[in-house]
């Protein structure tokens, strides 16, 4: 079984997140979707960062803490600004700061911030699925598309429904083949 760590959006919650992705994580077996809050909601504060990176060191160190934990986690899923984090932490994975097997990213961009710059140098080698919405209002479609240039043979799924967690066939299908391809690679392991 694949287990995942879930990442949600600013101003979310693990709870929004977890409902969020349940119609899609309904139609997917032999994955353990598992839900965490910002270190920030313990200080009633929200979201992993605020613009540019205030915020950014506490939800860093935490990050280590969890992805260095046991079990491990085999994959990341980020929705928005957890896109962006699941981004961030792939270009630690690339320093060797945390370990995962792949991301899937949806609604994801780039944090734009002077001193994040050096997590973006080297392209991003963790298998990674990007689904990104044609209509998205909040983070452009652009943005989610340069985040997907960051890493090496992205896979990208496009759907219309906006700044959503979609669960339309064709990406539940995309999201299953993705998931079986990263569960028979850790076999073969």
């Amino acid at each position: 079984m694949l287990r995942i760590l879930c990442l949600y959006g600013y101003h979310g919650s693990a709870e929004i997140l977890r409902g969020q992705l349940a119609p899609l994580a309904s139609s997917i077996g032999g994955v353990e979707f598992v839900f965490v809050d910002a270190p920030s909601l313990a200080e009633r504060d929200f979201g992993w960062w605020h613009s540019p990176a205030r915020g950014w060191d506490r939800t860093r160190d935490w990050a280590i803490d969890i992805l260095g934990g046991q079990p491990g986690f085999d994959g990341v899923f980020g929705f928005s600004q957890g896109a962006a984090l699941a981004g961030l932490l792939a270009g630690m994975r690339q320093a060797s700061t945390v370990r995962f097997d792949f991301a899937v990213l949806v609604s994801g961009f780039k944090n734009d911030a002077p001193q994040l710059a050096e997590l973006y140098r080297p392209r991003f080698t963790v298998p990674s699925l990007h689904i990104i919405s044609r209509t998205d209002g909040i983070v452009a479609p652009r943005e989610s598309h340069s985040l997907a240039e960051q890493f090496e043979n992205p896979v990208i799924l496009e759907h219309g429904g906006g700044h959503v967690v979609p669960n339309t066939p064709a990406v539940v299908d995309g999201v299953t083949q993705f998931l079986n391809t990263r569960a028979t690679s850790r076999i073969d392991q």
